[in-house]
């Protein structure tokens, strides 16, 4: 009965039952002394610095008890670190464009003077690639139109997190090369892997600032998805079965990049009215910038050159 009394008090206030503890103490001190023999008096049995032997038995079923119990009173008041949890952090509130007055960039990549002699593609080593010689694709200039430059919005958004495109981007492995061979995907945005070869695949990406994955991938093998986690421009991605076989992928923040077509054309969408730098980077060629200015509902138009190095 004693026992229950004693945790009771507890979950109301453990200075109460520390007051209890000391009377009960002192109680059993009480007891103990008249019980003995010669009734000297005895020295009050201290609660912390007492002796199994010397305890009183009287105190013994009850100090136990309240000890537990202000332990784990105690615990339950003190503030606890928060816990660490598996899910991300929360990210800020996701920016919203109005679309009645978001504007465009839209233009076209040129190349001046002779594009360099790239040297085709020998495939032979694998019976599933194709027998003659191919196109390589770092550089590819069509009446004197640059493809695969990546051009994308590097200074001017608003602070804050755009919503990530639930879309898939798609990277195909197709007559042993992979399509495209330049990509944009935003963090957290869905990657699917895919072989449409006749021939095995090993898709091994080497990024610095996102975990690495190296998989190999038979032409009946499902699709592997992936995602990054964190931004980062110009990831390499290579075959290691087939040493020709290269692309890029570069992990964006914000929806706003394109990539220029066979054509040097590439386009930008939905961007919110304001002053930004644009960049185009390429493989080989390297990195340009310039400002653009975009108006309300204004389709801006924008040129870039490149030139051999």
């Amino acid at each position: 009965m004693v026992k229950f009394l004693v945790l009771a008090i507890s979950a109301v206030s453990p200075i109460l039952m520390l007051l209890v503890i000391r009377l009960l103490a002192f109680i059993c001190a009480r007891v103990l002394q008249f019980r003995s023999s010669d009734h000297q008096i005895t020295r009050s049995p201290d609660l912390f610095t007492s002796s199994e032997s010397s305890f009183p038995l009287c105190f013994k079923g009850v100090g136990f008890s309240a000890l537990i119990a202000l332990v784990a009173l105690t615990g339950c008041g003190k503030s606890q670190p928060p816990s660490e949890s598996s899910s991300a952090a929360p990210r800020p509130a996701t920016i919203t464009v109005d679309a009645s007055t978001a504007g465009s960039i839209a233009g076209t990549v040129s190349f001046k003077g002779t594009a360099p002699k790239m040297k085709p593609l020998d495939m032979t080593q694998d019976p599933g690639c194709p027998s003659q010689p191919q196109p390589a694709d770092a550089v590819v200039v069509n009446v004197g139109k640059l493809a695969n430059v990546f051009v994308y919005v590097k200074e001017g958004l608003p602070p804050g997190t755009f919503a990530v495109s639930s879309e898939t981007v798609v990277l195909d492995q197709k007559g042993c090369r992979y399509i495209p061979h330049m990509l944009g995907i935003m963090a957290g945005q869905p990657l699917r892997i895919t072989n449409t070869d006749t021939a095995d695949h090993n898709i091994h990406d080497m990024p610095s600032k996102n975990k690495a994955f190296n998989e190999s991938q038979m032409p009946t093998s499902k699709p592997i998805v992936k995602t990054f986690a964190n931004p980062e421009m110009m990831i390499p991605v290579q075959c290691n079965q087939h040493p020709w076989m290269r692309a890029y992928i570069n992990v964006m923040p914000h929806p706003y990049f394109a990539v220029s077509a066979s054509d040097g054309s590439f386009a930008i969408k939905n961007l919110p009215p304001g002053e930004y730098t644009l960049a185009a980077v390429h493989e080989k060629f390297g990195e340009q910038t310039m400002k653009v200015k975009v108006g309300q509902k204004m389709d801006t138009d924008v040129r870039f050159a490149f030139a051999a190095q």
